[in-house]
Order: structure tokens, then sequence, then C-alpha cells
């Protein structure tokens, strides 16, 4: 309280003494009892009324005791039952949680996670995934500000998610690592990946790509199998050791028959080898018999024609018409593909015609081709040109997946030829195949790009001379083969030789156990406009159950998820109640549980993140350690904080009533007295 308050207290103590006693005591005859009592009241009256106008500010301190977090992260995964270490993740939880010092020092906090982190104090081991990285990073938020001791229980296995390794903590956070499960290193083979293209075509080879990694000190020779049933399909001998401990199998397997094959791929065990949960993995493969036939429409003629129509065709299941824009009949209704040559103007009614057939399209830029139209006509991309000619050559995107391809060498090739200009990306969903090289300048503009993902998808070349390219290939290699199997997977890729359907149905022929399986369909009224308003039902059975369920709409899609189901096949059909139209199909579970393909923890990772932390890492047997640890360390006592408040008077609500309580009681004593 300032002084200048103090003295306006002051002022009004005496002005209010001096009112009481001008109107009580001066000039009185009889100064009796009563006069002295109406005097007090009158001044407490007065005084009160001016205190509140002056209404003077009290600061108030009130102090808390502010203990730092020790939070329990707790690895709920299936792979802690695995290696059958629940009851020694349950003592160590107990011997923290019963510590008398830790809970006086600490605010207690448990999180259990798998995928994702949980708030909880029981564990029940059954999570089908563990993503160390996201706990931690969660944690990381929700102790933002707070000094916080992170100790993780966990046997350091993860099966999803960035590698925690790495993760690094707040300057105000510190993560103890607590490996539980055997820490020793046994000798193991292990399957680590397997590539595989969902669909193949009938009397086609596809290819099947599998990693293969070793951890151990001595050499073994030993044997990778593809299985149909129980006939072996494929073999090949590995030989592998403790400086050559990876490899990578390349085979092709042939689509004899239609419908979905099931295959397994093996590792035969060593005699030795602990762990053999992790030498197989199975896999599926849809082979399909549609003949696919592609419309290209160009306003010029071009060696690039002649070239696309000769790579496309080398796989007989194709076949490409090549059409002008001057053409009268088009039939873009009867194509599952359409490649769009150097569009200019005139090609506005086949875009509008594309988007009525929802057909999917290619579209190849060159220095002929009208980009103001280009940029109008679609959303996907937009180009800054000017009328000069730019050279492009191509830079692979070593982080595109969609489909699989063998290395061609177009980074070595003659450059693609397009209008000078800027390319932006407008779609979220466009993913570059390769990337564009401009003077010696490596850039992230798309050069080969799919833009879009299930059965909608289109793609763009950025650049004529394609001729150039298979011409080039076939002079390096003796052979067209490499280029014209390029094109057949980005064709295949994008054709769809779907008919046009009301209710149209996505879906992967298999999943994996353990995998959210999920199934989109689209629904068109009889003019072939998306129906927002339909009532899709599923039926979904095996030989044990029957499970139904309503398709939501999401996107501008229907989707339905089923959650994990149990390894077998299940067929389904889908009826739109309205109409009654239905589709019907099939899908396949394969068995495969990735966490029970440990057999031991994994320290290293334990030690590189306990490194990362400036820590280090503890066992079953060492806990009571931890706990002196902890509270030996200075950055982890309580702190006592204090905070002020300025609280005004006339906050006070029990001083109006006051105020009340003594002119009431003043009027009720003169009213006693007879002096009203």
């Amino acid at each position: 309280m300032d002084l200048s308050t103090i003295l306006f207290i002051a002022l009004a103590a005496i002005f209010a003494l001096g009112f009481a006693f001008f109107q009580y005591l001066y000039k009185s005859k009889k100064r009796g009892k009563d006069a002295y009592i109406l005097f007090a009241l009158r001044f407490l009256s007065v005084f009160v009324l001016l205190l509140l106008l002056i209404n003077p500010k009290f600061t108030f301190t009130s102090y808390t005791l502010e203990k730092p977090n020790l939070v329990l992260a707790v690895d709920d995964s299936e792979s802690i039952k695995h290696l059958a270490q629940e009851d020694m993740l349950k003592s160590i939880l107990e011997k923290l949680k019963s510590n008398q010092k830790i809970n006086q020092r600490f605010e207690l906090v448990q999180y259990n996670f798998g995928n994702d982190l949980k708030a909880g104090e029981s564990n029940e081991f059954n999570e089908s995934e563990t993503n160390i990285f996201s706990a931690l990073e969660s944690v990381k938020e929700l102790s933002r500000g707070k000094e916080t001791a992170i100790a993780l229980i966990s046997d350091g296995n993860q099966t999803s998610g960035r590698n925690f390794q790495y993760f690094k903590p707040n300057d105000n956070t510190n993560i103890y690592p607590i490996v539980v499960g055997d820490t020793t290193k046994y000798l193991d083979v292990e399957l680590s990946r397997l590539n595989v293209n969902n669909y193949a075509f009938l009397n086609n080879r596809f290819p099947v790509e599998a990693f293969i990694s070793y951890s151990g000190e001595q050499s073994i020779n030993t044997r990778f199998l593809i299985k149909a049933g129980k006939n072996t399909i494929y073999s090949e001998n590995i030989s592998l050791d403790s400086e050559n401990n990876s490899t990578i199998i390349q085979a092709e397997l042939s689509a004899s028959k239609l419908g979905v094959l099931s295959y397994e791929a093996e590792i035969v065990p060593l005699e030795t080898e602990k762990n053999t949960a992790n030498n197989a993995k199975s896999f599926a493969v849809e082979v399909i018999d549609e003949r696919t036939e592609i419309l290209l429409i160009s306003a010029i003629p071009h060696p690039d024609l002649g070239a696309i129509k000769k790579a496309i065709e080398t796989n007989k299941q194709r076949q490409l018409d090549i059409k002008y824009i001057q053409d009268d009949v088009l039939n873009i209704e009867n194509y599952q593909l359409v490649i769009l040559y150097q569009p200019t103007s005139g090609f506005a009614s086949v875009f509008e015609e594309l988007d009525d057939n929802n057909r999917n399209h290619l579209i190849i830029s060159g220095t002929k081709t009208n980009w103001n139209f280009l940029n109008n006509i679609q959303d996907f991309v937009r180009k800054d040109f000017t009328n000069q000619m730019q050279e492009i050559f191509a830079v692979k995107n070593p982080n595109f997946n969609q489909f699989q391809f063998e290395e061609v060498g177009f980074s070595e090739f003659p450059p693609l030829e397009d209008k000078f200009g800027k390319i932006s990306v407008e779609s979220n969903s466009l993913e570059s195949i390769y990337f564009q090289e401009i003077e010696n300048v490596e850039t992230s503009q798309p050069l080969i790009a799919i833009q879009g993902s299930g059965q909608n998808k289109n793609a763009f070349i950025f650049g004529e001379n394609i001729w150039r390219w298979r011409s080039t290939s076939f002079l390096e290699n003796k052979s067209f083969e490499k280029f014209d199997n390029f094109f057949g997977k980005l064709i295949q890729n994008l054709a769809s030789a779907k008919q046009r359907e009301r209710l149209t149905l996505d879906y992967k022929s298999f999943y994996y156990e353990n995998e959210s399986v999920k199934l989109s369909a689209n629904f068109f009224d009889q003019n072939y406009q998306f129906a927002p308003n339909a009532n899709l039902n599923i039926s979904v059975e095996d030989s044990l159950k029957n499970i139904e369920s309503q398709f939501i709409l999401k996107n501008n899609a229907y989707e339905v998820d089923l959650g994990s189901l149990a390894p077998g096949t299940y067929d389904f059909k889908i009826t739109e109640k309205g109409t009654q139209l239905s589709r019907s199909g099939s899908f396949e579970i394969i068995a495969y549980n990735i966490e029970q393909k440990f057999i031991s923890a994994n320290k290293n990772a334990m030690e590189a993140l306990a490194k990362n932390s400036e820590t280090k890492v503890y066992y079953p047997n060492q806990i009571q350690e931890l706990i002196n640890g902890l509270l030996s360390t200075d950055k982890y006592k309580p702190v006592q904080k204090s905070q002020q408040k300025n609280v005004p008077l006339i906050d006070w609500c029990y001083l109006l009533f006051l105020l009340v309580s003594i002119l009431a009681a003043e009027w009720f004593f003169r009213k006693y007295k007879g002096l009203i």
C-alpha cells in the first residue's frame, strides 16, 4: 500500500470522526451513553463508506510446494508377454510406486504404451505394435515446462514409428531406460522385409524382393525358399557372416492362374537358432486377366507417339489406340486409361469426358503444350512459364515406393524438353518418381509423378522426346526391355480395368494379422453422379462367424473399418439398401505377429537412448540404484513457489454487509430511543 493511500485513509478517519462529532457531540447538552453509541456507529458507517470509495489494494502471498514429475512409461505390448517378462515388469513398478521417499519427492504418473500412449495403472500386454518414439514424444508434450524424470520400462523392441534411439528430450527432462528381458545376443537370421506388388497379370511373371539380415559372429549357410502350399517354387542358397550380414534376394514367380495366390517366403532355420518366428512371412498376389485398352490423344504428330505405343504393347495384355483431337469420335468410356499428349485448348471437351466417366489419365507436356489452358483445367500442378524451351534431366526419387521397377538409368539419358518455368505442386497426394535437374541443379520439381491413390490416379510427365530415352535404353542395353518394363509398370499402376458400375469397391485382396481391415466404396445414381445419401451395409463371414457393419461417408467416399480379424479367408457382400444393388468379394487375413519375432531385449537401442539423454541404462536388479540416483540429484528437489495477489478492498463483499449492518444498527437504536 503506497503512502498516498495511507494518507487518504487517515483523512477519511479524521473526516468520519469530525462528521460524527459534529452530529452527535458538538453543542450537545447531554453527553450520555446513548450519544457516544450513536457517535461510534456514525463514525464507523462513514469511515467504511469512505474506505470503499478510496478502494485501497492489499497484497496477499500464498505458498505452494511443486514436486517434479516421475513418469513411469510402461511397455504394454505383446513382446513383453512373448519374452515372459510380465512379472518382472510388474515387480519393477511395485518397487518404484511403494517407495515412500520417491512418493515424497516426486509426483508419480504411470502411462502405458503400445502404438499410442495411454494413462492407466493396469497392464494387459496385448498391444499389437510398439512405438516407443511416439510414447516419448507424447510424454514430452505433457511434461512441458516442468522438471520430469521418465522411467522407460521396456524391452526396447520397437515395431513401428521413428527410431527412438535418436529421441532428444527437453532440457528439463531426463530419460532413464530400464531394460526388461534377456539381453544375450543369439545367433539369428531374419527375413526383415518383403516387397511384392499386389497385382499381376495372367501368364506374366512378377517380382519378389526379400531383405535378409543376420546377427552372429560365425559364418553360416542356409537357404531361402518360396512355397506355394507344400510345393517349393523358388530356392536360393545364402551365405552370411559377421561382416557380410545382410543380403537382398530378387526372385520372379509365374502368375499361372487367376485369383488370389498365397505364398510363404521362408529361411531354413539354423540348427542353433533360438528364434524362428522371424524366419518366415506370408504374402499374396491377385492375378487378373483383363486386357487393358488405352487411348492416346494428341493434337500433333510426334515420334513420342510411336515410342509410347511400342513400349505399352510390349505387354500383350495391353492395346494402345492413337487418335487426334480433330477426330470426331473418341469413345473415352471404352478405355481404362487416357494419355493426353501436349494438351491444348482443344482438349477442353476431353477433360470434361474424363471427369464424367471417372477415367484416370496421364498428361505429357512439351514445347507445344498450352500451359494457360492446363493451369486452368486441372488443380494438381501449376506452371509459371515462358515460351522459351528448357532442357530437363532426370533425378530419381529414392523414397518412391508405390510400385517396384528396375533402375533404367534415366539420370544419364538425354534431357526431355518443355517450356521454361517453375512447377508448383497444388496437390498433397502427388508423389514424384523422378525430379527435375535443370542446368546441373537438382530441384524438388516433379518430372514424372503420380497423383492420387487407390482406383483414382493420374500421372504427369513434364517433357517431350521420350523416344530418345527409349532409343538410349536400347543403345546401352541392346534391348528396349528396361524402358518398356518401366513404362509398363507406370501404365499398370494407372490403368483401371473396372467397367462403369454404380457401386464400385476398393479393397486389398489380403491383409496381415493385426492390420486394420478397411474397405471403401463409391455409389452413383442413375446419371452416374456420386450419391452422398446412400445406405451401404456390409456382411462379412468366415467358417466361424458373421460380421455386419455399415459404411460411413468420409472424404467423398464410403468407408468401413472392420478392425483386426483372425487369420483366414473371408467372404463379404456389400448392399445398398435403397436400390438393393450389391457387390461381393473376398479377402484373406495372413497370419503374422510382428511382436513375437523377438527373442531378446534390444539393449543397444536403450543404451543409445540413455546416452542421448545423458543418463544410463538400468536393469531389474538395479532399481534401488536408480531410486538412490533420483533422490540424490539436486535437479529433482521440490520447489516452493510463492504467488502474490493484489485484492482491492471493494472485492471484500463482507465490508458492504458490515456497512449495511452498522447503518441498520444505528437506525434501530435511534428508533428504540424515540429519536425518529
